[in-house]
C-alpha cells in the first residue's frame, strides 16, 4: 500500500477495541518458571499467595494455558475513556532522520496518569473491590504506576497506600501531588514507618531507595493490615496479561493497512510495557507466522537483561516476597538515581526472561544522556514530550532508523511510547544545563549483588 494512504494516526473504533486480554504464556513452548516459596523452595500455591494478592489475580498469575481472559464490562467501560489509543506514523521523525524506514509508535500517554500503567491499575482495583477489600498497598518508581493506581482506587472508592521510591518522591513532587489529589497516602521509601524500611535504612544509610525497597514495605503493610492486599505495577504475569491490550490494539491497527513490523522495540524495567506491546507479535513469531526482531531496551545503570544472571531471586530488597526466576542483578542491588525511575528494578519479568533466554528476544542497554538526546529530538519534531522510560525505546528506534539510512533498507519499526514526561522536567533541566551524568556500574559492583543470590537446590 502506498505510504501516502497511511494516516498520521491510526485509530480503532470503540467496537474494534479488544474485548479480552491475551495470555502470551499460552503460546510459549518453554513456560516461565514458577514462583517459589522462599522457605520451602517449592512452587507457590494459590492459598500461599492469598494473604498478599486478590483471589482473581492469583488465578491469572498462575494460569499458563488459558489463551484469552474476557475483560469485565466495568473495566471495558473505564477503558473507553481513553482507549483505543492511537498508533502514530512518525512521518516528521522519518523526515528529520532522512531514513527510508517507516516508524510507528503506540502512544499510551493520553490519560491523566500519563502512561500505560492505567491499563492494569483499573483491572487490579476492580478485582480488589469485587473481593470486598477495604484498601490496597503498592509501590511506585517514577510515579506513573502510583498515579494510575490512585486514580483506579478513587474510581472504585478503595483506600490506597503508595510507597514511592525516595529519589523520585524528591525529584517529582508534582507526581506525588496528583496521587494525593486522587486520595492516596504517599510515603517515601525506604521509610521509618515499617520494620523492613527501618532495616534497609540501617543497612544502607542515606539510600535513595529502589523499587525493591518500596515493594518490601508495601507488602509488609498489606499483610499486616486486615482487609488489605498488595498490588504490583510490573513484573508479574497478571500485569503483562492486562497490558496485552497495547499489543492487541497495535497489531489490529497495523492489520488495517496490511503492515507487518520488522522490528518491535520497548523500554524494559520490570516488563509491563514491553510484555504488553510484544504479546501478539511474539505469539506469531513463536508460531512461525511473523519474522521480526523484538528488542528490549534498558538503562545502562540498571542492566538486568544485558549484564544480570538468569536465576531465582527475591522480587524485593527486604526478601519477604516469593522467589522468581528472572534475569537479575540481585535483590540487594540499589540502582543509581537516574531519571528513568520506572526502570530502576533489579530484575526482569519471568515471562520476558524466559523468552530472552530462549533467544526469541534481544536486549540492549543505553546511557541516559543519549536517551535524553533522543527524547529532545523526538519532542522537537513529533510534538510530544516523552517520559524518560519511553525515551529508551526512542533512542534505539532512531538508531535502527539510521542504520536503514546507511543500508537503504525500508524496514518497518514499531516502538512503545509508554507515556509523557511533563512530570520529569527536573531531569530535562539537568540535561539542558549539562548537569546530567551517565553512571554505568562496574563488574565488581554488580558482583556484590550477584554473589548474594539465594541458593536453590
Amino acid at each position: 500500500m502506498a505510504t501516502e494512504n497511511i494516516p498520521y494516526k491510526i485509530y480503532l473504533t470503540e467496537e474494534e477495541m479488544p474485548k479480552a486480554w491475551y495470555n502470551l504464556r499460552s503460546a510459549m513452548k518453554n513456560k516461565p518458571a514458577p514462583l517459589l516459596n522462599p522457605g520451602t523452595h517449592q512452587p507457590m500455591k494459590a492459598e500461599e499467595l492469598a494473604p498478599v494478592f486478590c483471589d482473581e489475580l492469583i488465578k491469572q498469575e498462575l494460569d499458563n494455558d488459558t489463551e484469552y481472559f474476557p475483560i469485565p464490562e466495568e473495566i471495558l467501560n473505564f477503558y473507553k475513556m481513553y482507549r483505543p489509543s492511537p498508533l502514530v506514523r512518525a512521518y516528521c521523525l522519518e523526515k528529520e532522520l532522512g531514513t527510508p524506514a517507516k516508524i510507528y509508535y503506540k502512544f499510551e500517554g493520553n490519560n491523566t496518569s500519563g502512561s500505560h500503567k492505567l491499563n492494569s491499575a483499573i483491572a487490579q482495583a476492580y478485582y480488589a473491590k469485587k473481593q470486598g477489600l477495604k484498601g490496597v498497598t503498592t509501590e511506585t518508581g517514577a510515579g506513573q504506576w502510583g498515579t494510575a493506581f490512585s486514580m483506579a482506587c478513587s474510581y472504585f472508592k478503595l483506600d490506597c497506600k503508595v510507597f514511592m521510591v525516595k529519589v523520585s518522591y524528591e525529584q517529582k513532587p508534582f507526581r506525588r501531588e496528583v496521587m494525593r489529589t486522587y486520595g492516596a497516602d504517599v510515603t517515601p521509601s525506604p521509610s521509618m514507618t515499617t520494620n523492613i524500611g527501618k532495616k534497609i535504612l540501617a543497612d544502607h544509610p542515606g539510600t535513595t531507595g529502589s523499587l525493591g525497597c518500596a515493594i518490601s514495605e508495601a507488602v509488609e503493610v498489606a499483610t499486616s493490615t486486615p482487609g488489605y492486599r498488595y498490588v504490583l505495577g510490573s513484573v508479574l504475569n497478571q500485569v503483562l496479561l492486562h497490558q496485552s491490550i497495547i499489543g492487541l490494539e497495535t497489531q489490529a491497527a497495523l492489520d488495517k493497512y496490511g503492515i507487518k513490523p520488522d522490528i518491535v522495540i520497548g523500554c524494559a524495567g520490570g516488563g509491563s510495557n514491553l510484555g504488553g506491546l510484544i504479546a501478539p507479535f511474539m505469539r506469531d513469531k513463536i508460531n512461525g507466522k511473523l519474522d521480526c526482531r523484538i528488542v528490549a531496551v534498558e538503562p545502562a545503570s540498571c542492566p538486568s537483561l544485558t549484564r544480570g544472571k538468569y536465576a531465582y531471586d527475591f522480587c524485593d530488597t527486604g526478601m519477604v516476597c516469593p522467589l522468581a526466576k528472572m534475569y537479575t542483578l540481585g535483590s540487594g542491588f540499589i540502582p543509581a538515581p537516574n531519571h528513568a525511575g520506572g526502570l530502576r528494578y533489579h530484575g526482569m519479568s519471568s515471562v520476558l526472561s524466559q523468552l530472552y533466554d530462549d533467544g526469541l528476544m534481544e536486549a540492549t542497554s543505553v546511557p541516559q544522556v543519549k536517551v535524553f538526546e533522543a527524547a529532545e529530538q523526538f519532542a522537537r519534531v513529533e510534538g510530544i514530550l516523552p517520559a524518560p522510560e519511553s525515551s529508551h525505546a526512542i533512542r534505539v528506534a532512531i538508531d535502527e532508523a539510521l542504520k536503514c539510512k546507511e543500508t537503504g533498507e525500508e524496514k518497518t519499526i514499531v516502538f512503545g511510547l509508554t507515556g509523557t514526561g511533563y512530570f520529569d522536567l527536573v531531569a530535562y533541566q539537568k540535561f539542558h544545563d549539562g548537569l546530567m551524568e551517565d553512571y554505568i556500574p562496574t563488574d565488581e559492583e554488580l558482583k556484590v549483588g550477584l554473589d548474594k543470590l539465594p541458593v536453590i537446590d
